[in-house]
């Protein structure tokens, strides 16, 4: 069976098919929002491009539909967490459901452009989850599970705001925040600190650091929405202020 992965546009159905290899995807991935992965019996052989797969969709914005026998779904579920996949389907595909799913899809996400973007990066798989779940209706959310993806991330992606966990292995929240406010493309970026630890001594540190805010990771769904919400409105109107003052001082 051919090995192949289709990519399709996100404002139409242009497509470009590629070899399940890490360097094919790497090359196209910026050119397509939707990916079709019409699996076979090689997916065994290919955890790498697997992993690499996972990545993209979920810290780039992708959309990942999979198409394959019971066996080979399964090892997909496995190996490609299964928040990664937006929908499966076993063979033998009916495409009209496919392209009706496609289309669906389009019409639900044809405003997201205009989206603020929202970079999560906390260690925790399960929050990590739950966030995507809870921001996804308002906001575009990119995740990542540690500093280190958070750096490489903001290497090629400038969200409008990093929601960033104070407490992380190998490199910690505050180091991440160090090394944004030492990048000189980087340094305005707003970063609220999520933390799990509310008495004021732990405060008082977080906000040491000169973070933009933040936010409990113990706040309920809509707690935390309204925080953010909050938080952008602020950040408009703070805008506005600015751009009518140096009109002010222009004349």
């Amino acid at each position: 069976m051919d090995r192949e992965v289709l990519f399709i546009s996100r404002g139409g159905y242009e497509l470009k098919r590629i070899e399940p290899k890490i360097s094919a995807l790497n090359e196209e991935k910026e050119n397509y929002k939707i990916i079709v992965f019409y699996l076979g019996d090689y997916v065994e052989e290919i955890s790498d491009f697997l992993t690499y797969l996972k990545d993209i969709t979920i810290e780039e914005w992708k959309y990942l539909y999979c198409i394959g026998s019971k066996e080979e779904l399964s090892i997909i579920k496995r190996n490609v967490l299964i928040h990664a996949v937006k929908e499966t389907y076993e063979r033998p595909l009916n495409v009209k459901t496919l392209i009706g799913d496609l289309d669906r899809l389009i019409d639900e996400h044809a405003g997201d452009e205009a989206k603020k973007s929202i970079l999560v990066v906390d260690d925790d798989v399960v929050f990590l989850n739950m966030m995507k779940e809870w921001l996804s209706d308002d906001y575009r959310v990119a995740m990542v599970n540690s500093g280190t993806r958070a750096i490489t991330y903001l290497a090629n992606n400038k969200p409008d705001l990093i929601l960033l966990d104070y407490e992380m292995p190998v490199v910690s929240g505050p180091q991440v925040l160090e090394m944004i406010r030492a990048d000189s493309e980087l340094e305005k970026t707003s970063v609220i600190f999520l933390t799990g630890k509310g008495d004021r001594a732990s405060v008082t540190k977080v906000l040491s650091l000169k973070p933009d805010g933040y936010l409990l990771k113990s706040l309920k769904r809509d707690e935390l929405k309204a925080s953010i919400a909050e938080f952008f409105e602020k950040r408009k109107v703070e805008d506005i202020v600015k751009i009518a003052k140096e009109r002010i001082e222009g004349y």
